[in-house]
């Protein structure tokens, strides 16, 4: 396989990646309906970043690295399983509190929601090892020993590209009129059921973090 071939099916692999609902399309599709869509995009964006960085570390050897220091990968896992417990319960406890909604379509909820929500949906990426490994075994596997030096360059760009234009298009789906009233409706059981899948979700990369999961 040349690297113009090995780029393209590590980038369809990521893109099918983004795909599988986890932590940070629930993150997203909520902050789209229930804040805002300017929120949910930058979220989007927050998801993204955190792409670039897996996609770098990825091509540093991430994969290599993990396989051989067992107790790193344990670490991780511990860390990203605690973290989204934690913002678990703060959408259980948010769930019942007044909803200030933006005044216009698109508009930030309040000054600086749309940063929080940028470091929200890094964060999220970031905390999850489960997407540093998908990231580090699609490269170890499809990416020649020795790429190119373009590869360097063209990767994390596109990486970006592919992260960030996939949650866009979730945040903008979710954030359309039915949805938004939808949510409007039943924002209770909405977010709890959201913060009972990403609690069930810390919990189980807790669970299993001593079990190989390569």
């Amino acid at each position: 396989m040349n690297a113009s071939t090995a780029v393209f099916a590590i980038l369809f692999s990521l893109l099918l990646g983004a795909m599988i609902p986890g932590p940070s399309f629930v993150i997203v599709a909520r902050n789209a309906i229930g804040v805002s869509r300017m929120d949910g995009i930058a979220t989007a964006l927050g998801m993204g970043v955190g792409g670039i960085f897996f996609g770098g570390i990825a091509l540093a050897g991430l994969y290599t690295l993990l396989v051989a220091v067992e107790w790193l990968y344990i670490a991780l896992k511990v860390a990203g399983g605690i973290y989204l417990i934690y913002i678990a319960s703060k959408i259980w406890r948010g769930a019942a509190q007044p909803m200030h909604m933006p005044a216009r379509d698109g508009a930030p909820a309040h000054p600086g929601s749309a940063r929080k929500s940028f470091w929200l949906g890094l964060s999220t990426q970031l905390s999850n090892p489960k997407t540093a490994i998908w990231y580090g075994s699609i490269f170890a596997a499809l990416l020649p020993q020795h790429p190119p030096l373009w590869c360097y360059f063209v990767l994390p760009p596109m990486v970006f590209a592919i992260e960030t234009g996939w949650y866009t298009i979730v945040a903008l789906g979710f954030s359309s009129k039915r949805p938004r009233e939808m949510y409007l409706r039943s924002r209770k059981w909405i977010d709890r059921v959201a913060s009972g899948v990403i609690a069930a979700l810390g919990l189980r990369l807790v669970l299993t973090a001593s079990k190989a999961g390569f």
